[in-house]
């Protein structure tokens, strides 16, 4: 209890050196200027990301994770905001506003001239935020917080934990406008909000466990960003507990095709993928076979699972055949 006590007066106070608290505001600073190494990263990570998404490259993608800048004004917006900084609040805001914009401008732009019949599953995937996802944001914006206060820490540990969660999503807003996808559009932007507001308030707790700011300073900022983040929670646990059966849903699929039907006896399962945001939703089985499936065995099938579970799935195969292969009989 009294160590309880002694953490929470430390809260209370600020614990750092004026030499240290100026070179941090200093750096920030420097970080969230709107100058053109930021606005040339911004366009380049966009270009990698997007390009990646449309030819649903993880590689890629991860490329453009390491290159965005936007941890940066992030982490300048979050001390600003706690110290009650204006001039940093106005320029993380004003870095971040504009980065974003761009990269949707962007995103837009490539989406039109590539004109893709249908998004792979790295776009879909980034559509349904959960909690899954402001968990992750908040681990990298401790990483990140944790970084700025260290600097024996490399900051492009921060940086490739923060961008992880910036640049795709921005990326997938602007391709799903490009096709005028509203619902995609609206998930991957409530994803973007998730991990901003999520790396911003685990800046804001390791600035001010650090002792960065002194409890009474911060407690307003704080306050409003565990208000909007707690607003976001509620429909990020409505997709978590979708998600939850969703995946139950695919399992007692799988369960019920291998165990109870007689084409599954005579087919090898390879590898199934779901999308559930077709309606019906569509389920892709990657299958080996000596024998073709036939689109009445399908239905067959489709009518099974209906009854067992009572939802229309459409099933898709995609059929490898075996083959026998022998040496000659001499």
């Amino acid at each position: 209890m009294k160590n309880i006590n002694i953490s929470f007066k430390k809260l209370k106070t600020r614990n750092i050196e004026p030499q240290s608290l100026e070179r941090i505001q200093l750096e920030l600073l420097e970080e969230s200027n709107l100058d053109i190494n930021y606005l040339v990263l911004i366009l380049g990570s966009c270009v990698i990301a997007t390009l990646g998404l449309l030819s649903n490259s993880v590689a890629v993608i991860i490329g453009a994770m390491i290159v965005a800048p936007l941890m940066l004004p992030i982490r300048g917006l979050a001390f600003g905001a706690l110290e009650g900084h204006v001039v940093l609040v106005r320029k993380g805001l004003s870095a971040i506003a504009v980065g974003t914009f761009l990269a949707i401008v962007l995103a837009v732009l490539l989406g039109s001239l590539v004109r893709l019949p249908e998004f792979g599953s790295e776009v879909i995937a980034r559509s349904k935020p959960t909690l899954l996802d402001l968990g992750i944001a908040v681990a990298a914006g401790g990483i990140s917080g944790f970084a700025k206060i260290q600097p024996k820490v490399s900051a492009t540990l921060a940086g490739t934990a923060i961008a992880v969660a910036l640049m795709p999503p921005i990326c997938v807003i602007g391709l799903a406008l490009s096709q005028g996808n509203w619902s995609l559009s609206l998930g991957a932007t409530l994803l973007y909000l998730t991990n901003l507001l999520g790396i911003t308030l685990s800046c804001m707790l390791t600035f001010l466990i650090a002792g960065y700011t002194p409890l009474h300073r911060a407690r307003k900022a704080l306050t409003w960003t565990l208000v909007f983040t707690a607003i976001l929670v509620i429909p990020l646990g409505v997709s978590f507990v979708e998600l939850i059966r969703q995946a139950r849903l695919e399992a007692s699929l799988k369960r019920a095709l291998l165990n109870r039907t007689i084409t599954f006896q005579r087919v090898v399962l390879m590898k199934s993928d779901a999308n559930w945001l077709t309606n019906p939703p569509e389920v892709r089985l990657n299958v080996r076979s000596s024998e073709p499936l036939t689109p009445k065995q399908v239905r067959l099938l489709e009518e099974f699972v209906e009854k067992e579970m009572g939802q229309h799935i459409t099933l898709i195969f995609e059929v490898g055949q075996v083959e026998e292969v022998r040496r000659e009989v001499l």
